[in-house]
This record gives C-alpha cells, structure tokens and sequence, in this order.
C-alpha cells in the first residue's frame, strides 16, 4: 500500500506500476512507426515514497498507588462493655501503619488502631449537650504535652492532641469516673493517653460517630 504524499509523487508511482506491469507481462514494448521516442522516467527520491514518521505519543507519567481504604483487621479481645476507669493496650507484633483513632459518642470509647489493627481502647469523658463532642472526621492540628485550660480555671490538659482551632483536644487529667464530663474534649484515663501522645502525629485522623459499630473488615476512613 502506498501512503498519499501529494499530486505528483502519487502520479509518477501510479506509472512506475503500469511500467512494470507491462514489461513483466508483455516483454519490450515495440514502438509504433513514427512515434516520438518517450523521454526517460523522472528519478524519484526513494526516501519520499516512505510512509511519513509518525510522532511518537508522549510517555505518560507513572500512575501513583491508590492508597487502600483503611479497614479493620483486628479488634482486641475485650470481654463485656468497657468501665470507665478501664483502658486496654496491645502493640505486640503489630506492623507498622498509619493511626486512625475512633470514637463512639453512645459507647464512650475510644479506639486507636495502626494500620487496621487495634492496639487500644478505653472508655472516655466527653462533653454534654450545653458542650458536645463533635461529630465527624478531624486530623491531629498540634500535640502540647504540658498544657493547662486557657477557658477554665488553668486545669491540666496532659497530653494534649487538639482537633478543633476552638480547642476541642482528647487528653488527660482527668478523673474518669460515671457521673464526670467534658467541656467538649475527649479525656481518658493518663497511662492511656500518654500512650496515644507518644504514637500519634499531627495530621493522624480521628473519626468521631454516634452508634456507628465496627466489625472486622470494615472501612473507618
């Protein structure tokens, strides 16, 4: 098949294959009594007849990983309703991951888990319908680990993981104990959250529902 490359090199291909068709065919053509001598063949620059490069298509980039939904692989083994005052840990052979911390308004607890593993929970103050805990998904703004209340009274936040610019924080020193709230924060008991402090980061998620139970394989972020 020959590419069309304009007018004239199309024409004088057409002719080169009538050409070599008659001389194969046929053998010398006799030229009629008194006819004018036909003049040699215009040369023909082989390189025109071949097809035209054709760019070559842009390389595209390297497609970056989907980052995997973040899903349950582990629940603690936790017998009966957690009590406050009650707090577990289990980082023992648990892989590396990022920390997605839950927390559970109806259930009062909160759940750390690394990579999808649980490695803690416990049950949790939070705050009350005049101060309520909100509801949704937050990154860790900043960490203070000796920090006092600048709205009340200067009392002791440790261990302090802010969520919200208005200073909503899950942390510690307080008394976890039925009856006891919040002004909003999450607050724990202290060994547990100095745990959470020492392996969370700002940016780390902490999603926080109302009812919402947890399985094995479900997706938390």
């Amino acid at each position: 098949m020959i590419k069309w490359i304009g007018g004239a090199t199309a024409a004088v291909a057409l002719g080169f294959g009538g050409a070599a068709l008659a001389t194969g065919a046929l053998g010398p053509a006799r030229q009629p009594r008194g006819a004018v001598p036909l003049e040699p063949a215009i040369p023909v620059d082989p390189a025109a007849m071949m097809p035209a490069a054709q760019p070559k298509p842009p390389v595209a980039a390297a497609a970056r990983p989907v980052e995997q939904a973040f899903t349950i692989k582990r629940i603690l083994p936790i017998d009966g309703p957690i009590k406050y005052g009650e707090w577990h840990w289990d980082d023992a052979n648990v892989p590396d991951g990022p920390i997605v911390i839950t927390v559970d308004l109806d259930a009062r607890v909160l759940s750390v888990f690394r990579g999808g593993y649980e490695i803690g929970a416990a049950a949790v103050l939070l705050g009350t319908d005049e101060y309520p805990t909100p509801l949704g998904t937050f990154p860790i703004l900043s960490k203070q680990r000796h920090n006092k209340s600048e709205k009340y009274s200067d009392a002791p936040m440790p261990w302090s993981m802010f969520l919200t610019r208005d200073g909503v924080a899950i942390h510690g020193g307080s008394q976890v104990e039925n009856g006891y709230a919040s002004h909003g924060c999450i607050s724990g008991p202290d060994e547990f959250v100095s745990r959470i402090f020492a392996v969370t980061k700002p940016g780390d998620k902490v999603v926080i529902t109302r009812g919402v139970v947890s399985q094995l394989g479900d997706t938390i972020v």
